[in-house]
C-alpha cells in the first residue's frame, strides 16, 4: 500500500494537471467561437461564387475549361488537413485513418499518388511511412488567413493544371457542433458537374465572354473550397481539443477524489495504529 505521502504527491500532482486541462479548456472554448464565427462568415462568399460558377459551367454548351473536364487518371492527390499539436482527442487520428484507409484501398503502387499536408501531424504521419509528402504548410494560426495558405492552394491548384496529377481529394473534419466532428471526402479537382446554391438566382451577363471570367474564376473556386476547409477543420480541431481537455479535467476531479478516500483512510489506519501503540504501552507500564 502507497504511503501517506507518496498519495499526497499524487494528490498534488493531479490537482495541478486539472488545473493545466481546465485552462486550455477555456482557451480552447474562446478560440472556438471565432473559429466558427469566421467558419460561417465565409459561407456566403462561398455560396456566391458556386452560384456565379454555376450559372457559366451550366448557362452554356461553350464554355469550359481544363479544370471542370476530366481525364484519364494517372496519380490523385490527396490533401489532408489536420493540426499542428496534440491533445485534440480523435481529431487527427480518425482523419489519418480514413486517407490511410483509402489510399491503400485504391492504389497498389506509391507511384500513384502524392500527399499534400496542412498540419504537423499530418506531414509527420505520412513521412515516417515513406508515403509521398510533395507539398506540406505548418505553423497556420489557430485564425488562419487566405494569406496564410494562398501559396500552397495555388501551387495545387497549378499542378493539377499542368498534369502533375489528375484528380484531387481533401480531407478534413466537418464541424457539426462542439461535440461532433465528421470525417470529410471531397473530391476538389476535376470540378466536374457544379450543383447551383438552393433558392432564386440572378441573372449575370458575362464581359467579356463565358471563357475568360471561368480562366479567373474557376481557380479562384478551388481555392476558396480548400481555404472553406480549412476554416471548418480548424472550427473542429479547437472543438475537439476543448472537449478532450474537459474530459481530462473530469478525470482528473475523479483521480483526487479516489485518491483522497485512500489517503482518508490510510491516515486513519495510521491514526488507530498509534492510538493502539498508545493504549497497549500503558498497559504494558500498569
Amino acid at each position: 500500500m502507497a504511503s501517506l505521502r507518496d498519495i499526497k504527491t499524487r494528490i498534488t500532482s493531479t490537482k495541478k494537471t486539472s488545473q493545466i486541462t481546465k485552462a486550455m479548456q477555456m482557451v480552447s472554448a474562446a478560440k472556438l467561437n471565432r473559429a466558427e464565427n469566421n467558419a460561417k462568415a465565409f459561407v456566403p462568399y462561398m455560396e456566391k461564387i458556386q452560384e456565379v460558377v454555376a450559372a457559366i459551367a451550366t448557362g452554356s454548351s461553350d464554355a469550359s475549361h481544363p479544370m471542370l473536364l476530366s481525364r484519364p487518371v494517372k496519380k490523385t492527390a490527396y490533401l489532408v488537413i489536420t493540426s499542428d499539436r496534440g491533445l485534440a482527442g480523435a481529431y487527427n487520428a480518425s482523419i489519418l485513418r480514413a486517407v490511410y484507409t483509402a489510399i491503400t484501398t485504391r492504389h497498389t503502387s506509391k507511384d500513384e499518388y502524392v500527399i499534400i499536408a496542412i498540419g504537423r501531424i499530418g506531414r509527420d504521419y505520412f513521412r515516417k511511412r515513406g508515403m509521398n509528402v510533395i507539398l506540406d504548410v505548418t505553423g497556420l494560426s489557430d485564425q488562419p488567413t487566405f494569406e496564410d495558405i494562398k501559396d500552397i492552394t495555388s501551387k495545387t491548384i497549378g499542378m493539377f493544371s499542368d498534369e502533375t496529377f489528375d484528380e484531387l481529394y481533401m480531407y478534413y473534419n466537418h464541424y457539426v457542433s462542439a461535440i461532433a466532428q465528421e470525417v470529410t471526402e471531397r473530391k476538389v479537382l476535376p470540378l466536374g458537374e457544379i450543383e447551383a446554391t438552393n433558392g432564386p438566382t440572378a441573372s449575370y451577363e458575362f464581359e467579356p465572354n463565358q471563357e475568360a471570367i471561368l480562366e479567373v474564376l474557376l481557380p479562384q473556386y478551388a481555392e476558396s473550397l480548400i481555404y472553406g476547409a480549412l476554416l471548418d477543420g480548424k472550427a473542429s480541431e479547437h472543438a475537439a481539443r476543448m472537449t478532450a481537455m474537459q474530459n481530462a479535467t473530469d478525470n482528473a476531479k475523479e483521480l483526487i477524489n479516489s485518491l483522497s478516500l485512500s489517503y482518508n483512510r490510510a491516515r486513519q489506519a495510521a491514526i488507530t495504529q498509534e492510538i493502539t501503540e498508545i493504549v497497549g504501552g500503558a498497559a504494558a507500564l500498569e
